[in-house]
């Protein structure tokens, strides 16, 4: 099924029959990826007086409750409410769900004991294109990236002037692979998320910034259709599930 999207002054074909799915999924126990100190997510039946409320264990349909972390536990989208006093719910603010997007590949820079992504990189990879969103896939790029355990381990972040780059940019969507765009310890400092919404001026509420993606090393770099798909969570944050479609010749 081929769709015809207006983007600008541009028809953009795409193959809705082809989507190219980045999420990775929240799923019981402790193969869940995970971070911020805290345990694995749940997903249990419900048991009302000793009785599981399972097909397995004899009941007519499977209800079970679920218990998990958004910013912990498999892919998810945030706003700015995140990191302020007042409540901005995602569900609120993101009111588009297709979007220009490039996907580039960064290898993070040592720098002392921590791994970073500079302004120089970014810039190297995106050069002068206009994009709205931009999906960032860090190497080395293995599959245990869906299962990591990431607490105490100091990951790859961006620097401050990175993350200014990709506003001056226009950049209204960032996607990561990483729990955080900032460094995982910095005294409670965010400058990434602080600069990406633009705390100190004119909030940019409707900006997102989505972690934990996982981008399989069979899709190219390059520019593709971007549908960021959201569960409506009423909350800063919410699981999501971003697919990635080709743009056709």
């Amino acid at each position: 099924m081929i769709a015809q999207i207006q983007y600008n002054s541009r028809k953009l074909k795409i193959d809705l029959t082809k989507p190219l799915d980045i999420s990775i999924p929240i799923k019981d126990g402790d193969s869940n990826v995970n971070a911020w100190y805290i345990g694995p997510p749940k997903i249990q039946p419900v048991v009302f007086d000793k009785d599981v409320i399972s097909v397995e264990k004899g009941a007519s349909v499977n209800f079970n409750s679920i218990t998990f972390n958004p910013h912990s536990h498999g892919t998810h989208t945030e706003t700015v409410g995140h990191i302020t006093k007042e409540k901005y719910s995602v569900n609120k603010h993101l009111k588009r769900f297709f979007f220009l997007a490039e996907v580039i590949t960064v290898a993070p820079e040592k720098q002392g004991e921590d791994y970073v992504i500079s302004a120089k990189q970014l810039q190297f990879a995106i050069g002068n294109k206009k994009r709205e969103a931009l999906v960032v896939r860090t190497i080395p790029n293995t599959k245990d990236k869906k299962t990591k355990q990431y607490s105490n381990t100091n990951w790859t972040y961006f620097e401050e002037d990175a993350i200014r780059l990709l506003v001056k940019k226009g950049i209204k969507h960032l996607l990561i692979d990483l729990p955080s765009v900032d460094r995982e310890e910095d005294g409670g400092e965010l400058k990434g998320h602080k600069a990406f919404w633009n705390t100190r001026g004119a909030i940019r509420k409707d900006a997102t910034i989505t972690e934990f993606i996982y981008v399989s090393n069979k899709i190219k770099d390059g520019s593709y259709m971007l549908n960021l798909q959201i569960a409506p969570f009423e909350n800063d944050a919410t699981p999501s599930k971003p697919v990635l479609y080709k743009i056709l010749e």
